[in-house]
């Protein structure tokens, strides 16, 4: 059975996808690194290195197919890079913005519990 007709077989999980999600990454990797790294596994459209506070050591590869973005998750993950084990996710658009409106709400709901002084801060003045 040839790869083609194989991959056109394949059935793939619901959260699959080109963009994958990579954590755990040494702060000084280089893009020319990341491409040595993941390049190896199929044709990538494009890499984005996190550089500030909140994102340094984390990183978004895009391949251009599925495929070679599901064969670098089963063969990355735990992948050691400079003595830090990668983690490597798909990226999901839901968990992410989830995950950012929570931190949002949470600084709004210290702001207003400060305005009013109630909640935790102002139980522990008592």
């Amino acid at each position: 059975m040839s790869a083609a007709v194989r991959k056109a077989n394949q059935r793939l999980p619901p959260e699959v996808n080109r963009v994958l999600y990579v954590r755990n990454l040494p702060f000084n990797i280089t893009s020319e690194e990341m491409y040595d790294i993941f390049g190896k596994f199929g044709a990538i459209r494009q890499i984005r290195i996190g550089t500030n506070k909140d994102t340094r050591g984390t990183a978004f590869v895009v391949y251009e197919d599925i495929y070679d973005a599901k064969n670098a998750v089963d063969h990355l993950s735990g992948f050691n890079v400079a003595n830090r084990y990668l983690i490597v996710l798909y990226y999901q658009q839901a968990k992410m913005s989830k995950k950012f409106d929570q931190k949002k709400q949470e600084a709004e709901l210290a702001k207003m519990e400060e305005k009013y002084g109630v909640g935790a801060a102002a139980s522990k003045d008592k």
